[in-house]
């Protein structure tokens, strides 16, 4: 096990809607508040998505980016990894420019296509706030989620200009060869940062055995490399904590998980991060700070964003 973790925490993500949680943070000051808490809880790194301040849909616009990433750099120095997964229904340009127009240091690069089912999540509400949730939900019984071989190569073509990390979202043993193809081909050079994404239908279950099996098949195929472990739903904690077992690090959230106890909703990012915190201690792991994040995955640093 390591002596420091990067523990990130995903703040909103575009997975939940507003009917799934009042806590859910939407408007660009709540994404930002929620971003500072998570790291004076102890997060060094915070993954950002926008959404419309209106009604929560997931958003490209990047004025609300903006809005947000300048907001948490003026307030604390936390690391700000931004989403090129974006949103349904968002093209390839809208999910890459934040990349191109920020420069952020770090950013999401999902490693290959997949179907994305959360239809199943319908029959959880009877009411809906908005009529975009429902909609949303229904559309992914026949949505792939699109990352093609074209799409890496010109991600990472932007990601090289950029000098920003991508982080590699897995979901599947698949993309581990997806991520070695791209090393091989000389698109991105090593050590690289995977992120392992369990327990989204279409992608690999959240088990023990799913990551000691997608730890060991990228350490034959990969071999250097940095990584971290993000769960959707009731598994999360337990499996960020086998991360940490493992070496790696972990992401906790509420774009991943929106509960803090079994029938509690967590009321904060930030109550999320404190029992990640409060595990890794118990450990003997401590919380790596933002420059100690920079370290572990060797990021080019703040003077160098773009914001």
């Amino acid at each position: 096990m390591k002596e420091k973790a990067v523990i990130t925490a995903a703040i909103t993500g575009s997975i939940h809607t507003p009917t799934m949680s009042p806590y859910l943070p939407i408007t660009p000051k709540q994404i930002a508040d929620e971003a500072v808490r998570a790291y004076e809880a102890g997060a060094g790194v915070v993954h950002i998505h926008a959404r419309n301040p209106e009604n929560g849909m997931p958003s490209p616009d990047l004025n609300l980016m903006e809005e947000i990433i300048t907001d948490i750099k003026g307030r604390c120095p936390v690391v700000i990894c931004i989403t090129t997964g974006g949103g349904m229904g968002m093209t390839i340009e809208q999910r890459v420019a934040p990349v191109v127009k920020f420069r952020p240091e770090l950013a999401s690069c999902n490693a290959g296509s997949m179907n994305w089912g959360l239809f199943p999540m319908l029959t959880r509400f009877k009411e809906w706030k908005y009529d975009w949730e429902k909609f949303m939900l229904n559309m992914t019984e026949d949505f792939i989620f699109p990352n093609t071989f074209k799409t890496l190569r010109e991600y990472c073509e932007n990601f090289n200009k950029s000098e920003t990390k991508p982080e590699f979202e897995i979901y599947d043993a698949g993309m581990v060869n997806n991520v070695a193809f791209l090393i091989q081909a000389g698109y991105i050079k090593t050590p690289v940062y995977i992120q392992f994404v369990l327990g989204i239908l279409g992608g690999l279950s959240a088990s023990p055995e799913n990551l000691m099996f997608l730890v060991e098949h990228a350490k034959r195929h990969i071999g250097d490399f940095e990584f971290s472990v993000c769960v959707a739903g009731r598994a999360q904690f337990p499996i960020c904590t086998q991360s940490l077992l493992l070496g790696g690090n972990c992401r906790v959230g509420l774009e991943d998980n929106l509960y803090l106890e079994k029938g509690q909703l967590a009321k904060s990012n930030a109550e999320q991060v404190a029992k990640m915190v409060r595990i890794a201690r118990e450990l003997g792991i401590e919380p790596a700070d933002p420059e100690e994040a920079r370290k572990i995955l060797r990021l080019k640093g703040r003077d160098k964003i773009g914001y």
